[in-house]
């Protein structure tokens, strides 16, 4: 058999969830080829020849060269800081273009190389639809909440007014605002009967409005391959906390505890893998006062380090195996 070689895509502040799946990797028999894409292009090289009836990939990291076009699998976790450093070298009305090449020739190999991948980019493209994934979940027979996703102050009041202002809004995407040194994360939040008012100026930007559901519990679930690993907390004990969590993540990331997910909403999250074609989600789920589960949404890169301890690494090692080909994977 040949010795198997993973790329990992990542960047150099990743956390130590990476170094675990690297050291799972290599306990297995593999080896780990770390691409920093906030190194690429100042601090490394990328080359793609095709020549003499042969395609060749090098990969020069500062320190050593690699062949990437002998590797079995790929693990696309992570591409952030993209140009770092080219501001300093390159004039400002080249730049833009410079880093959007960086970009398309990473994710141009990525997209060419005929191995396993964890997961392609194409895949992250179509993963951004939160509209996609409410309706597949709904089709899988998951409950999911009543939702609005609008830029017309019309619908979303008679949105509101159907389910009688009990309702959330939330962004499509994670994002902050940095003001004056300041970090200004937009969370889930209920929306309050006296921004009513402001709803025509939802034109400019869309936002997404669900009936807001009571809750037992938040879950996490985040699968690998055919497995599941689901945790709990009880979000409710903090008024802060309520409606979404993460407003007392410093407080609280240690609260999350293992939980025995039914077999019947596994199936379900596992048939939901299957028609995506991937073999790593984080799903978050709602379980009401009534023991009834309500699918919110799934990232397709969504964090689980902070949960990895108390499954004895399993999520990493399961990550390492399905990238090793040791275990279940989707093709």
């Amino acid at each position: 058999m040949n010795h198997k070689k993973v790329l990992i895509i990542t960047y150099s502040a990743d956390n130590q969830s990476v170094d675990k799946v690297i050291e799972f990797i290599e306990a297995a028999g593999g080896t780990a080829i770390r691409f920093n894409t906030d190194q690429y292009p100042v601090a490394s090289r990328l080359s793609t020849v095709y020549s003499n009836n042969q395609w060749q990939i090098f990969y020069d990291d500062g320190q050593s060269t690699h062949t990437l076009h002998d590797v079995s699998a790929v693990w696309y976790w992570r591409s952030h800081g993209w140009g770092k450093g080219m501001k300093d070298m390159i004039e400002q009305p080249y730049l833009d273009a410079g880093v959007g090449e960086v970009r398309r020739t990473l994710f141009g190999m990525l997209e060419g190389l005929p191995c396993f991948q964890l997961e392609r980019v194409h895949n992250y493209r179509r993963l951004d639809s939160k509209e996609e994934q409410l309706r597949i979940a709904w089709e899988m027979g998951l409950k999911v909440p009543p939702t609005c996703i609008s830029n017309d102050a019309y619908r979303v009041r008679a949105f509101i007014e159907q389910y009688q202002g009990r309702v959330i809004t939330k962004m499509q995407h994670a994002f902050a605002i940095h003001r004056e040194q300041e970090e200004l994360v937009v969370y889930t939040n209920v929306l309050p009967e006296s921004s009513y008012s402001e709803l025509d100026s939802l034109q400019l930007c869309p936002m997404v409005f669900q009936q807001r559901i009571d809750k037992n519990l938040e879950l996490r679930v985040t699968m690998v391959g055919d497995r599941a690993f689901a945790f709990s907390i009880d979000s409710q004990k903090k008024e802060n906390a309520q409606v979404d969590w993460r407003k007392e993540r410093r407080s609280m990331i240690m609260d999350w505890q293992p939980y025995a997910l039914p077999a019947e909403v596994e199936k379900k999250l596992l048939t939901f893998m299957d028609v995506y074609g991937v073999n790593y989600r984080a799903i978050d789920l709602i379980l009401t006062p009534d023991d009834e589960y309500y699918f919110l949404e799934t990232n397709a890169a969504g964090e689980y380090f902070w949960l990895d301890a108390q499954c004895g690494f399993g999520i990493s090692r399961q990550i390492a195996e399905v990238l090793m080909g040791n275990v279940y994977r989707r093709a």
